[in-house]
């Protein structure tokens, strides 16, 4: 905006501004950029989210592949992740789903 007795005679005038100051649009301009790169960056997010989300689908199914062998050869799929265990039933044998 017009400073001083030219921006006073203006407002006197009616005469309004054409443009706003230089300073002020940088301001809007960054003010914008950011914006639009936030935006960009929120989209690959999403993108890959949706990848993943995909990925964790087929893993889940594998799984549950893993786990039908597993019943079948050891009837339980209580396994210790970690050692590789198997956790039989408080009797000591596998559930048998013949």
């Amino acid at each position: 905006m017009a400073t001083g007795t030219n921006a006073k005679i203006k407002e006197l005038k009616g005469i309004k501004p054409e443009r706003i100051t230089e300073e002020e649009l940088k301001k809007v301009q960054g003010a914008v950029n950011t914006m639009n790169r936030a935006q960009l960056e929120i989209g690959s997010m999403e993108l890959k989210k949706h990848e993943m989300m995909h990925q964790l689908a087929a893993v889940k199914e594998d799984l549950s592949g893993l786990q039908a062998e597993l019943q079948k050869e050891y009837g339980t799929i209580d396994v210790n992740i970690q050692d590789g265990t198997i956790n039989y039933s408080e009797n000591g044998e596998a559930d048998k789903k013949d």
